[in-house]
């Protein structure tokens, strides 16, 4: 039978809503790994593009038919050149011609505008699964892979992800398929007046497009650089906003200007190379189609002066030398453009699509609650470059139990905790919950079995309603009332300028710390979870605050397994057994009566804080 706590239903099981998976992949399917990505970046942002093929083809098949016509209208002028020509008893031919002409025009801007409007919805899908999965890869990380970035260098490669793939699959389709495609189809009708100028010229472009590719090729290093120093930028930037309470403590405005302003001009300098060399280019292709489009005409008019071209082939082989003119100078600006930002998608999927360390089991089952029993058997552990910081930890939890884990800093207490969490994975060793080994277990039902009230509190940037009923999102507000006032934080909250609708700021930062973690309690009430993970859970409360928190958490701890990390040993006078953890093991264990009145560490500590041992 399920019992109630603070009026919310204290049922064992935990939710469906916690235990279900994260939302499945983009377009409704199952999201694969991303990480095969990591060094193809092209075949990255096809993948996305291929979930609306349908679409995309349209846009595609939309630019390649209005290309055709604009460099098809030049050969409407000529026909109607030719037409005009053969002077006026050529009856209703002309209108006929200018006709022909006029709905080549009209097709070509018809076609351009429904490509446009096509794109205007593949292209942002397109985007938006991006950063969707991107988002959803991230989040499968653990604490472990952020703690070692900046939170600004990866929402800057977020964003440069999203902003390069968009960009890419723009000039792909509006910069370089058209100019490619107009200059082929100008080949084509070139032939038509000389199939040897039309070989020929095909075979010189094809050269070019091969040597510029090749420099292009070269400067990729120049343009990688780029792109990391830019994000870099990113990353400068919001750590300081972060953290600008600090600079100014510290009187630090100017050196952190003087750091930033390094550190763009870094990004300026790599950017200024890469450019160069991309001028570079530009100049080269500049040089070759103007010798190119001159040969050409000079071409034509001989084979007009031999009575071999019409005027109108004149007049379609000057438009189209310009069309290939044009086009390529075009293309050689797309290429500018693409490279740069295949570059930086490069450099920010790379960076980004990093493996999981701890993921889930191909056979990994949800977890089955059975009442909240928890054991550590032979569990070691030590991060990386450090020495063993749990060393054969041995032990076990009865569920229900309230255990306090006390010891002197860096004796492992928080350590063991993470390790229940599956925040990291032990190195030899087990820990189970209610018999169930966690490394066999779904994280989403691990962390569904627990409620953690965490001595740095985390709340994001919404309201107080929405960080509290964090904890159970299908929560009504009036359960998240009552939550909040069994925490004895709905006072302050009511206070507050727009009550339960105030954005408590970043980090919780228009709060006070005894506010925040008061907060952290409430969440955890609403939560409901079998486990609770106490970690210096009062330690940022006044006195005052402290006692009428205490009594929220008697209640909340009834029935449950409490496992509470505490400096302040007071704090622990109630609970069933106290743990003394040092280097790596367990020291003693005991009721804090009976530790009390024996030698030990457990007594040092007491006494090191002005307690008796009749505490």
């Amino acid at each position: 039978m399920s019992a109630t706590v603070f009026g919310v239903s204290r049922d064992p099981r935990p939710s469906p809503a916690l235990l279900s998976s994260p939302p499945a992949g983009v377009a409704g399917q199952e999201r694969e790994s991303l990480v095969r990505y990591a060094e193809r970046p092209i075949a990255f942002l096809l993948r996305y593009v291929l979930l609306h093929r349908l679409a995309h083809t349209v846009v595609l098949l939309a630019v390649l038919a209005a290309v055709g016509c604009s460099v098809g209208s030049q050969y409407a002028v000529k026909h109607l050149v030719d037409v005009l020509s053969a002077g006026p008893g050529s009856g209703n031919a002309a209108w006929v011609a200018l006709a022909l002409l006029a709905a080549i025009i009209a097709g070509d801007n018809l076609l351009w505008r429904v490509a446009g409007w096509i794109s205007a919805d593949s292209f942002t899908r397109v985007t938006g699964d991006l950063r969707a999965d991107l988002f959803h890869h991230l989040s499968g990380h653990s604490p472990d892979y952020f703690a070692d970035r900046s939170p600004g260098l990866m929402a800057g490669r977020i964003s440069a992800t999203s902003n390069a793939a968009w960009t890419v699959l723009s000039t792909m389709t509006w910069n370089a398929l058209p100019p490619t495609v107009a200059v082929l189809v100008a080949i084509t009708f070139l032939a038509t007046v000389d199939p040897v100028m039309a070989g020929v010229l095909f075979a010189i472009a094809s050269a070019m497009a091969v040597l510029l590719t090749w420099m292009a090729g070269r400067g990729r290093d120049l343009h990688q650089d780029y792109a990391a120093k830019a994000a870099a930028v990113d990353g400068e930037l919001v750590d300081v906003v972060q953290n600008i309470g600090l600079v100014r403590a510290f009187g630090a405005t100017i050196r952190e200007r003087q750091r930033f302003g390094a550190t763009v001009g870094s990004e300026v300098a790599s950017r200024r190379r890469s450019l160069r060399y991309l001028e570079k280019l530009r100049l080269a292709h500049a040089v070759m189609t103007a010798l190119l489009t001159v040969g050409l005409l000079c071409w034509a008019l001989m084979l007009w002066q031999a009575g071999r071209a019409t005027t109108g082939d004149i007049v379609m082989t000057c438009g189209l030398g310009f069309t290939i003119l044009h086009g390529t100078r075009d293309l050689a600006v797309a290429l500018v453009d693409l490279i740069q930002h295949v570059a930086r998608l490069s450099e920010a999927v790379r960076a980004l699509l990093v493996p999981h360390a701890l993921p889930d089991r191909a056979d990994a089952a949800p977890l089955r609650p059975r009442g909240g029993a928890v054991a550590f058997q032979n569990v070691s552990f030590a991060y990386p470059g450090t020495g063993h910081v749990l060393r054969h930890f041995d032990l076990s939890i009865a569920p229900g139990e309230r255990v306090g884990l006390v010891g002197r800093s860096g004796s492992g207490k928080s350590t063991a905790l993470a390790l229940l969490q599956r925040l990291a994975s032990p190195q030899s060793g087990r820990i189970l919950i209610d018999g169930q080994d966690i490394a066999g277990t779904t994280q989403a039902s691990l962390a569904a079995m627990m409620a953690v009230v965490p001595q740095d509190v985390s709340l994001f940037q919404r309201s107080v309603m929405e960080n509290i009923r964090y904890g159970r999102p299908d929560a009504t507000d009036a359960e998240v009332m009552r939550a909040a006032e069994a925490a004895h934080c709905r006072e302050f909250i009511e206070a507050l300028p727009q009550g339960f609708d105030t954005e408590v700021g970043q980090r919780g930062a228009r709060l006070s710390g005894g506010q925040r973690q008061r907060l952290a309690i409430a969440r955890a009430l609403l939560k409901d979870a079998p486990i609770l993970l106490l970690d210096e859970a009062t330690s940022a409360l006044d006195t005052e605050s402290e006692m009428a928190v205490q009594a929220a958490l008697e209640r909340l701890m009834r029935g449950r397994t409490v496992i509470a990390i505490a400096h302040r040993l007071g704090t622990l006078r109630g609970f069933d057994r106290i743990v003394v953890v040092g280097e790596g093991q367990v020291r003693e264990q005991g009721s804090p009566a009976e530790l009390a009145s024996q030698p030990g560490l457990y007594r040092d500590l007491l006494e090191g804080q002005g307690l008796s041992a009749a505490a």
